[in-house]
């Protein structure tokens, strides 16, 4: 049986991207693993039957679990990473989505240029809209996993 995933459970995952590092959801069990680039890469040198024991045995059970991923096909699906999230375009959503003009200026300025993450942030703070914006940031993101697991054909429980 399939188990449902929560989309909460989805957003929470979403929201701690790192560029080393990849998400699945295990369809079969609807646990979420996070696996290591350098690990994935490891195990798609290896052979399906490699114990790894050439490794410290800290690596050893996070190859096997890069392995199962390569190996067992359709049974994991790749969360969307930072680049198909697009926090970016979030942002600029956001921005447009501010009724006070100020505001909503001084945020589109803070996201232009080099080191617009951190420009941006700190109008959040300025204006204190900081909580605004995470619930915004969340909806969408609840709406990216949710799009994500139809398009995977994974069974969901809404949010509460």
């Amino acid at each position: 049986m399939v188990m449902p995933v929560k989309i909460k459970d989805l957003v929470d995952e979403m929201e701690g991207q790192m560029d080393e590092y990849n998400k699945y959801l295990n369809k079969e069990t609807g646990q979420i693993i996070m696996v290591s680039v350098e690990d994935l890469s490891v195990a798609e040198e290896s052979e399906e039957e490699d114990d790894f024991s050439q490794y410290p045995e800290w690596q050893r059970e996070a190859l096997q679990e890069a392995l199962d991923v390569i190996i067992s096909g359709e049974k994991y699906v790749e969360l969307p990473d930072k680049w198909e999230i697009h926090e970016y375009s979030i942002m600029e959503r956001f921005c447009a989505s501010i009724e006070n003009d100020s505001i909503s200026d001084a945020l589109f300025s803070a996201i232009r240029g080099k080191g617009a993450f951190r420009r941006f942030k700190d109008t959040l703070h300025r204006y204190g809209i900081e909580q605004e914006w995470y619930r915004f940031y969340k909806e969408a993101l609840t709406v990216i996993a949710i799009q994500w697991c139809e398009e995977n054909g994974i069974v969901y429980e809404p949010e509460a």
